[in-house]
């Protein structure tokens, strides 16, 4: 007596939700290239500056940034500048799916450390800017100080459904807290888009560095990445083939205006500089 056994064709994944993965990963490894190169530059630029024994050369690029005489302030900063590096490169690993899945215990303890560092970090810079001010107008600080108490909280999100071990949950905070930690690079590379798309400065005084566009990107730098994060997380979930393939597109754009403003970062800020 021979008992039939039946066999079932493997599950696949519809079209729409592996275009919509595939958008996502393009969007990942271009901003990944984007960001290792503004490490580089990072530890390039300003760690030249200080075993040269230059630190005043980093007033060409941050006004206020070296002031003499003021050792706790330039510790600050030179703080503040060496986490922004480590912090970049730690949030890259923790979005790399094979970290999570070959080495678990590395993914936990670099998690642990990004979002500490996260927020020492972010704090800092919002006690650099009350203490010795910042380039921009009232509306440019207080997007700035937004984005370090939106750091702080989805740091603190993050941690605690990890605990929980409620790890979708998790997954959606940690992303939340890697595209509020980003604001910075974001700002660069949305302002470089905005100058190649017309030509040059519009919207703002480079001298002063002060206008309606630069007010509005303060904001922008985080809170549109995360919404176009709400809005991938919410078609992922819902499986729907419209909703999919409409995020698709969304990312696909968000892919080339990412590219275009690396782009017009790397050659007129970052390269010239290294």
């Amino acid at each position: 007596m021979t008992t039939a056994t039946t066999t079932f064709p493997p599950i696949e994944r519809p079209t729409a939700t592996r275009a919509l993965q595939a958008a996502a990963a393009a969007w990942f490894v271009v901003t990944a290239l984007g960001q290792s190169l503004f490490v580089l530059y990072i530890l390039a630029f300003y760690g030249r500056a200080v075993l040269l024994g230059q630190p005043e050369s980093i007033n060409k690029v941050l006004p206020r940034g070296y002031v003499p005489g003021d050792t706790p302030g330039n510790v600050m900063l030179g703080l503040h500048l060496f986490l922004a590096a480590v912090i970049i490169g730690g949030g890259l690993l923790q979005l790399v799916p094979q970290l999570r899945t070959m080495a678990p215990r590395l993914h936990r303890w670099n998690g642990r450390v990004y979002a500490s560092l996260a927020v020492v970090a972010s704090l800092a810079g919002l006690l650099m800017m009350v203490t010795r001010g910042a380039v921009g107008g009232p509306l440019m600080h207080a997007g700035m100080a937004l984005d370090a108490l939106l750091v702080v909280a989805f740091a603190l999100m993050a941690v605690r459904t990890a605990r929980a071990r409620r790890f979708d949950s998790h997954r959606r905070w940690a992303l939340r807290l890697f595209m509020a930690v980003s604001a910075v690079w974001f700002f660069r590379v949305g302002l470089m888009a905005w100058l190649l798309l017309n030509g040059g400065p519009v919207g703002f005084d480079p001298v002063s560095f002060r206008g309606p566009f630069l007010d509005v990107l303060a904001f922008a730098q985080y809170l549109l990445p995360l919404a176009v994060l709400e809005l991938y997380l919410r078609a992922q979930a819902s499986r729907n083939a419209l909703a999919c393939n409409a995020m698709t597109g969304v990312l696909a754009l968000a892919t080339l205006v990412t590219a275009a403003g690396i782009l017009g970062a790397a050659m007129g800020m970052w390269l010239p500089r290294l």
